[in-house]
């Protein structure tokens, strides 16, 4: 189903908006990886899915799957369920396996959508950690809702350098938290 709705949503963006995609050579050409995005809007969900080479799992709230036909439509294009509000150490795990895996995971890190920087949380950086997987920051750079869009059909996502958690210690996790939110807040 995920490539089905890929393929779905790549034809309509390709009538209504263009993507450009930048410094695809940063990307890790194997194993899995991390990737990071401030989250604005939910157009940026849509750009990332569709335009980068592999597909994503992405990290969405657990309230989105109380639906039984919501939840069945996000399992089918790789999305899993996180409680934001109480994190416990099983809701690592799924993250965790997939990465060790080989697959790409999307973590947005601030946790919730905000218009401007919101303040990263340090669980995408403990993820990568424990997964020992290369955490790659990225920016997207357009409209953040359909509304926008008729505004401007441009949007442009920037691949960062990507950059494996050393250590961790909880001053390391608090160092590369810092880091990753200067890398997708820029």
């Amino acid at each position: 189903m995920y490539k089905v709705t890929a393929t779905l949503a790549k034809i309509i963006f390709f009538f209504i908006a263009k993507i450009k995609l930048k410094n695809t050579e940063k990307l890790p050409a194997g194993g899995g990886y991390v990737v990071t995005c401030a989250h604005r809007g939910w157009l940026e969900i849509i750009a990332l899915g569709i335009s980068l080479p592999r597909p994503i799992h992405f990290m969405a709230k657990k309230e989105l799957f109380k639906n039984k036909l919501v939840a069945s439509f996000l399992t089918s294009i790789n999305a899993f369920p996180i409680d934001r509000n109480n994190p416990s150490p099983s809701s690592i795990k799924t993250p965790v396996k997939l990465l060790k895996s080989g697959e790409v995971v999307g973590i947005f890190p601030s946790g919730t959508r905000a218009a401007e920087n919101a303040p990263v949380k340090r669980g995408a950086v403990t993820i990568a950690s424990l997964a020992r997987v290369p955490i790659v920051p990225v920016t997207y750079e357009g409209p953040a809702n359909l509304k926008d869009i008729w505004k401007c059909r441009k949007a442009t996502i920037t691949i960062g350098e990507p950059f494996i958690v050393e250590n961790t210690s909880k001053e390391e996790i608090s160092a590369y938290t810092e880091k990753l939110e200067r890398e997708i807040n820029s």
